[in-house]
């Protein structure tokens, strides 16, 4: 074993050498879901890896926190959208606090965003369309059991799975009736870009009158 200590491993670390994209906060627009569009397009544009791949930060009403890895399904003017089963953890979690934030981190381009704000249920119709667009296998999979539920055995899973395939095919239009497509709906935006060994801050607050902007120290 070597008697390195792990906070010296993780010292020894180094980011990788790639050309990193400037960030003009001059020229930055005064909302944030435009400048979130302009950075989702370069990153398009640099092929980063599971772009839409984000954090989403959630807490009980007690304030018990907890997080996962689950994608972005849209951005619109109401907010930042995501899917999930209402009876999910995460769904039970929003309901008692409705409150989230979200995480986005392009290593690619040293570029991260991080959104918190409100959360609600959107309409009816965006949820069973979300649900839709999923593949059918896992639309039976989120059919087939409870999220997050101890998993039976090999065969029941199989067997569940299957009986949940059989009743997509008898009915392609199924979607269950906790399916929920939420939307937060931002009251803070920061922007964090990495630049040579400094870093770059830039975070939109919303007020009665609009979004403001300001620069943070690192």
């Amino acid at each position: 074993m070597s008697d390195i200590s792990y906070r010296d491993l993780l010292r020894s670390i180094r980011p990788p050498k790639t050309e990193l994209p400037s960030f003009d906060t001059a020229a930055a627009p005064d909302d944030p879901i435009a400048l979130f569009l302009v950075w989702t397009a370069s990153a398009v544009d640099a092929e980063v890896s599971q772009l839409n791949a984000m954090t989403l930060s959630t807490a009980t009403r007690g304030g018990d926190p907890s997080a996962r890895t689950l994608l972005l399904k849209d951005v619109t003017d109401a907010g930042f959208w995501f899917a999930s089963l209402a009876s999910a953890p995460k769904g039970e979690e929003l309901a008692q606090n409705p409150r989230a934030a979200l995480t986005l981190y392009w290593r690619e381009q040293g570029r991260q965003v991080r959104v918190s704000g409100a959360v609600k249920p959107g309409p009816r119709t965006v949820s069973e369309q979300d649900f839709l667009a999923r593949h059918p296998l896992a639309r039976a999979q989120a059919i087939a059991g409870e999220q997050s539920t101890t998993l039976p055995g090999a065969e029941e899973v199989a067997g569940l799975v299957a009986s949940a395939s059989e009743l997509i095919e008898v009915d392609p239009l199924f979607v269950p009736a906790d399916w929920t497509a939420y939307v937060l709906e931002p009251i803070s935006v920061e922007f964090w870009q990495a630049s040579g060994h400094d870093q770059i801050r830039l975070r939109y607050t919303r007020s009665p009158g609009g979004w403001t902007h300001q620069l943070l120290w690192p």
